[in-house]
């Protein structure tokens, strides 16, 4: 469950980073509004999933597929040329990211305080 929710969390960042694009400094409500709200939904998926899933991992994982999803989407809607060299590198990224989810790290326990603390 917290690979699906880091996994929402990081497309969540992609939609934040692309909202505060097209916000004109947060002078445009829409986008403004779609910003904040991606972004604190975003945080808080990736600080959830962290509670199972080792800090490092969490956090490549969180900005390798936001940034991935953030440069196709610029790419597609056509704000930034997508050169053969990026396609190389953002699949590299996705490699990485695989990989790390691959390597199989041990999840940690979350941290339950003791009764009365």
């Amino acid at each position: 469950m917290a690979w699906l929710v880091l996994i929402l969390g990081a497309v969540l960042e992609a939609v934040w980073a692309t909202a505060l694009s097209q916000s004109n400094g947060l002078t445009e409500p829409v986008p403004s509004v779609v910003f904040l709200v991606a972004t604190v939904a975003s945080v808080v998926g990736l600080g959830w999933a962290m509670r199972t899933i080792p800090t490092g991992t969490a956090y490549a994982v969180w900005t390798g597929i936001g940034a991935v999803l953030t440069v196709t989407w610029a790419a597609i809607s056509g704000a930034e040329p997508l050169s053969p060299v990026k396609v190389v590198l953002l699949a590299g990224t996705i490699a990485c990211v695989a990989t790390l989810k691959a390597a199989g790290e041990p999840e940690v326990s979350p941290s339950v305080p003791p009764p009365g603390a």
